[in-house]
C-alpha cells in the first residue's frame, strides 16, 4: 500500500509529532490554516469516514478523547474545530481517515 499517512505513522516519513500512542498519531499540518493545526490519524489504515464500520468505529471516539487532551495540553481555551473530509468532492486529498484540529484564531462558518 502506498499511503502517505501510513508511512508517516510507520516513521518512514518524518513529521512534527505532537502525540503518539499505539492507536493514533498526531502531527502538525505542513500547510497550517490556523495557529494550531494538527492532524490526528489512526495508525490502522481506514480510507475515510465512509469506511468507518461497527468493527473499527471505536477509534473515532478515541480520536475525540485525544483531541480533548490536546486542547487541554496546548491551552486551546478559545475552542477548537475538528474536521474530516470524505472523498475528493469534499476535499479529501489523502485517502486515510484523518481529522484536522484547528485552533488559535476565530474560525468562520461556513468554511471555505
Amino acid at each position: 500500500m502506498d499511503c502517505l499517512f501510513c508511512k508517516i505513522a510507520a516513521g518512514q516519513i518524518p513529521s512534527q509529532k505532537l502525540y503518539e500512542d499505539d492507536k493514533v498519531l498526531v502531527f502538525r499540518d505542513i500547510d497550517p490554516q490556523a495557529p494550531f493545526h494538527a492532524l490526528i490519524i489512526p495508525k490502522e489504515h481506514i480510507a475515510s469516514a465512509g469506511a468507518v464500520t461497527h468493527e473499527n468505529s471505536a477509534i473515532v471516539a478515541y480520536i475525540f478523547e485525544i483531541a480533548a487532551k490536546l486542547a487541554a495540553e496546548h491551552a486551546l481555551t478559545g475552542g477548537f474545530r475538528l474536521v474530516t473530509n470524505c472523498g475528493a468532492d469534499a476535499g479529501q486529498t489523502v485517502p486515510h481517515l484523518h481529522f484536522h484540529m484547528l485552533a488559535g484564531r476565530l474560525l468562520g462558518w461556513p468554511p471555505g
